[in-house]
């Protein structure tokens, strides 16, 4: 029976996972429109997280299938991603107050947050992960088994936990910003100086949401 993928396996693929989407993202948007766009979605670092979980998920449901057929992998994989992004979509409502995608123009939708061609694609995306991608990562976090990865890996863990938080807070102090509350505190100074409106605007497309409460 092959072995299944450890935590410290699956830590790393989020990881290359994250910053592989971030890179795509940036280069996406430079060669169709020509300017760079930070998509991360975290104030710190290059990290679009829904690729990162999106490359946990699919190595979690798919690796014991990986000798099954095109088809079946293309089921789960379609299935499973369409939960996993509508979760995420409403995860990230409810903490931050909207969501980084809509698919409300797009036909046979539910409620904006998936839609029957990104479905689509993460099908075909399940079948390209655990045939192409998932051998290559997993001969990279083989490399990684050993004292240096366990020690990078609690290292990267704290820098994630803080990341979060502090992401969290500038988008609380936004929300504050919008509704035209000035700064209390030194902190919230900073927030507003170096995470404020303006670099959460570049980051996430659908920020100007909450412009509506300002």
């Amino acid at each position: 029976m092959k072995k299944k993928s450890s935590f410290q396996d699956l830590f790393y693929i989020f990881i290359i996972s994250s910053i592989f989407g971030w890179l795509v993202e940036f280069l996406f948007f430079y060669v169709r429109k020509g300017i760079f766009v930070n998509h991360s979605s975290l104030v710190l670092g290059p990290f679009c997280l829904a690729y990162g979980f999106g490359g946990v998920a699919l190595t979690v449901l798919l690796e014991r299938f990986d000798k099954k057929k095109w088809w079946q992998i293309f089921l789960i994989s379609y299935l499973s991603g369409t939960v996993l992004e509508y979760i995420m979509s409403f995860g990230m409502e409810l903490v931050m107050g909207f969501c980084a995608w809509d698919y409300s123009n797009l036909p046979f939708n539910i409620n904006g947050r998936v839609c029957l061609l990104y479905s689509l694609f993460w099908g075909v995306l399940g079948i390209i992960w655990i045939k192409l991608i998932y051998p290559i990562f997993k001969k990279i976090t083989s490399k990684l088994a050993n004292k240096f990865g366990k020690i990078l890996m609690y290292f990267l863990l704290v820098f994630l936990l803080f990341d979060t938080i502090l992401t969290i807070c500038a988008f609380h102090r936004v929300k504050q910003y919008t509704k035209g509350l000035p700064p209390k505190n030194p902190y919230e100074d900073f927030l507003d100086t170096h995470f404020g409106y303006d670099y959460l605007n570049d980051m996430y497309i659908h920020l100007d949401k909450l412009e509506g409460e300002k």
